[in-house]
């Protein structure tokens, strides 16, 4: 038999190891992995071995049982499921992360000043209205009428995943204007979903929950700036948000916006630490010991100044760049695989234009919403935004340029199915269980003629230019 020397084995795990951080790495990665969560989903949902264990696995209790002696007993999260746990409480790390983004983008980012945000924020609203209206015009009056919501959002990572694909053939300008756009986007659908899609209303769980956040805000503006200050509170503010019929996804959003920016300690504190710092590794290079450098003392003074170099990154910085990954690669495929799943009992589910005078047609409305409401609704309201002079024009752009990317506007993916779990829950639950699986099948259909549309119009968009 024939042995593989062990520094064979060593370079082969290394060049794993290299491809799979230049893969994670990519713009593009976390699209692929959620298509294929997607398709994953799909299958585990129709294949006949599979699908009871599918279904089965998402509506397990999983809520923490606590019994008196007197044989009373205490369930906290009350009704929580598999599937709930991810839409209720991994979801918020997702809107956290969301949140985090956007206060981002609006304190020193592409939102900061009217200048700069105008343009994004008005094509977004133009984005949501006609979706929104082409939805309504389409189900007005039947059961399917209050999925409006649906084809109004757009996944800022597809979108932007295609556009790096896509090159130099999309101007910069342009890829930033998508950017913000999606932004601000997020924001009106996080706006949708709290005033909307919440439940019946608990006005007193309400008023303790906007209480508590009221203590946090009164911390953030003495300067508070210790994560456990606010990560215990955002704790209470989800539970009280849970059960006061407000959607618990949104204490994400909200405890986002109270994260400070400012770091803990400024740049001439941390260049004095420093110096301290490395006066006292020269002090103690003296002492010897068997490893060597750092010697125990040394180690104790690094330590001090790792922290100090970390709380000179603002806490909100800090978050985000955690949480990314595992919001990215590890939350949003458990989201596909949880949510995507849709079990095909009729093969009308894909006939997008099939219409019912009772139930509507969801499936028409989120896909008509999608293709053509989003490109639409962006290319409208940006149009009218630059002639009346209230915006500009991205550098180096042209209509035709940003009807494309406004076609990739369309991409609604994570957002609109979320919004899809959480519509129809006022009808029969057969009916809604109906309607919400034709919802998911329709955003998934118009997402991906969406994305093709806007890839295929932006290359030929660049072919044509280039020739003039």
């Amino acid at each position: 038999m024939r042995l593989i020397p062990v520094y064979t084995w060593n370079k082969t795990l290394v060049n794993i190891g290299n491809r799979r951080r230049a893969f994670f790495g990519q713009p593009w990665a976390q699209g692929v992995i959620l298509l294929a969560c997607v398709v994953v989903a799909m299958l585990l949902a129709n294949l006949p071995w599979t699908h009871h264990f599918y279904f089965n696995l998402l509506e397990t209790d999983i809520a923490i049982t606590v019994h008196s002696p007197e044989g009373n007993g205490f369930i906290f999260p009350a009704g929580m499921t598999v599937e709930k746990f991810i839409n209720d409480i991994l979801m918020v790390v997702f809107f956290f992360t969301v949140g985090m983004e956007i206060k981002r983008e609006i304190v020193c980012g592409e939102l900061s000043t009217p200048k700069k945000a105008i343009m994004p924020v008005i094509a977004a609203f133009g984005g949501v209205m006609v979706p929104a209206l082409i939805y309504v015009l389409v189900n007005h009056g039947t059961a399917a009428s209050s999925g409006w919501g649906i084809p109004t959002a757009t996944d800022i990572a597809f979108a932007v995943g295609i556009l790096s694909i896509l090159g130099d053939k999309v101007p910069v300008s342009l890829k930033v204007f998508l950017t913000a756009l999606a932004i601000a986007d997020d924001l009106i659908a996080i706006l949708v979903v709290a005033l909307f899609y919440g439940g019946k209303i608990n006005f007193l769980l309400l008023g303790l929950a906007l209480l508590l956040i009221l203590l946090v805000l009164l911390m953030y503006r003495r300067g508070e700036k210790r994560p456990w200050f606010y990560f215990i509170p955002a704790i209470g503010v989800w539970i009280l948000f849970y059960y006061s019929g407000i959607h618990a996804t949104m204490s994400g959003v909200v405890m986002a916006f109270l994260i400070p920016m400012k770091p803990r300690f400024t740049k001439n504190y941390y260049y004095r630490k420093r110096k301290i710092c490395r006066e006292k590794l020269s002090e103690y290079d003296s002492i010897h010991e068997e490893g060597g450098f750092p010697n125990t003392p040394q180690r104790q003074v690094l330590r001090e100044l790792s922290k100090t170099s970390r709380d000179c990154i603002g806490l909100s910085y800090r978050l985000e760049h955690a949480l990314a990954p595992w919001v990215n690669f590890v939350i949003m495929p458990i989201f596909a695989l949880a949510n995507a799943g849709v079990r095909i009992t009729d093969p009308s589910y894909f006939n997008v234009f099939q219409f019912s005078p009772e139930l509507g047609s969801v499936s028409m409305g989120i896909f008509l919403g999608l293709l053509v409401g989003k490109p639409l609704g962006i290319t409208l309201a940006s149009f009218i935004a630059v002639k009346a002079k209230v915006a500009a024009m991205p550098a180096g752009a042209t209509w035709k340029m940003l009807f494309a990317v406004a076609c990739l506007g369309g991409i609604g993916f994570t957002m609109s199915i979320f919004v899809d779990t959480l519509s129809f829950g006022d009808q029969p639950e057969q009916v809604t269980l109906m309607l919400r699986n034709m919802g998911k099948v329709a955003v998934l259909l118009g997402s991906l003629c969406a994305g093709i549309l806007g890839s295929i119009l932006a290359i030929l968009t660049h072919k044509r230019e280039n020739k003039i």
